[in-house]
């Protein structure tokens, strides 16, 4: 894979979410399994891997700690903190003493002594953006964090923040079918110089080639709760499928990799970090990078799926309320 640039770090253009090894989508694998995927990635080039305190309740920093712990000088390691575990619920708390404290908490559980890159992971709107960031900025000054980035935040947020301390990234959802970024924070990261990181890029599994069925998931799956994958609507959505896999055939490639490749035309500044719990999918995502789209294939995937054409939001209305990125 060729490299892109996140803030001082160069990394390669796919990265790993490792989020789906220990939360959100039912049961995770077995511990053994993990670790498996997590070398396996390493030794392909995977050179960034994304976690965050809220996954698995500090499961899976732990996991990504115990497992790449002893490779720590060939990767970059990102986290996140302001998004935690308490009592069994999901709690925002963007306070500058709790970015301090969870921070600490993420470094052992990660075995490290710092973090590449620490996004907030979302922004308590309680607290000054500015504060928030402050917090931050001093965990860099201590050595303890390299670069500071953000999740799911609007353009004007961002500018704001990067005000206080330069901001190395952005993360938020974007795929074929979440097209939000293309309002604004797109361009905001390419004027600021800050990469945008693409999560659930593969559409949370829709362009993975296995969820054609429009049955319920297992309890415990996150999609359970977004509208887009409520029966009626998924039924529809699936209909898209039908010319987007008809493109991936006549190119040559996996649904995966076609819907990977076009985030990776979206410009250099992009960098998707698919998640999976499968070495075979892991691979196949991988080779999304060897996939080249002209500009007619582009223009026809785009016409085929984008805001207007798939049905159902992103989150339901509690999920969205957390949020603060810019909406069609």
């Amino acid at each position: 894979m060729k490299n892109r640039t996140l803030g001082p770090f160069e990394v390669a253009e796919i990265g790993l979410g490792c989020m789906n090894l220990s939360h959100a989508y039912g049961a995770p694998p077995p511990e053994e399994a993990a670790q498996a995927l997590l070398r396996h990635a390493l030794d392909r080039g995977v050179t960034l891997f994304d976690t965050a305190a809220l996954y698995g309740f500090g499961a899976n920093e732990e996991l990504v700690g115990r497992t790449l712990a002893p490779h720590r000088r060939e990767f970059v390691l990102a986290s996140k903190c302001g998004l935690h575990g308490v009592e069994g619920k999901r709690v925002v708390d963007g306070r500058p003493e709790t970015l301090r404290w969870s921070c600490e908490l993420s470094l052992k559980r990660l075995r490290t002594d710092h973090i590449d890159l620490f996004y907030l992971h979302r922004w308590d709107k309680k607290v000054p953006i500015e504060d928030s960031v402050g917090a931050l900025a001093g965990l860099v000054r201590e050595g303890k964090v390299r670069a500071i980035g953000l999740s799911e935040v609007s353009a004007a947020t961002l500018r704001r923040a990067h005000a206080v301390h330069p901001i190395a990234a952005l993360q938020t959802e974007y795929s074929l079918w979440t097209r939000n970024p293309e309002i604004a924070v797109l361009a905001a990261c390419r004027e600021i110089g800050a990469a945008f990181v693409a999560f659930s890029p593969l559409g949370r599994g829709f362009f993975g080639g296995a969820l054609r069925e429009v049955a319920g998931f297992v309890a415990g799956d996150i999609r359970c709760t977004m509208p887009r994958f409520e029966p009626a609507n998924y039924a529809a959505n699936l209909r898209l499928l039908d010319g987007f896999e008809a493109v991936a055939r006549r190119l040559g490639c996996s649904d995966a990799q076609l819907a990977l490749a076009w985030l990776l035309a979206r410009g250099e500044h992009v960098i998707p970090i698919p998640g999976t719990t499968q070495l075979a999918h892991l691979e196949d995502n991988l080779g999304a990078a060897d996939v080249a789209l002209d500009a007619a294939t582009l223009a026809e995937l785009d016409a085929l799926i984008n805001a207007r054409t798939v049905v159902g939001g992103r989150y339901d209305a509690a999920a969205q309320a957390g949020v603060d990125t810019e909406e069609f």
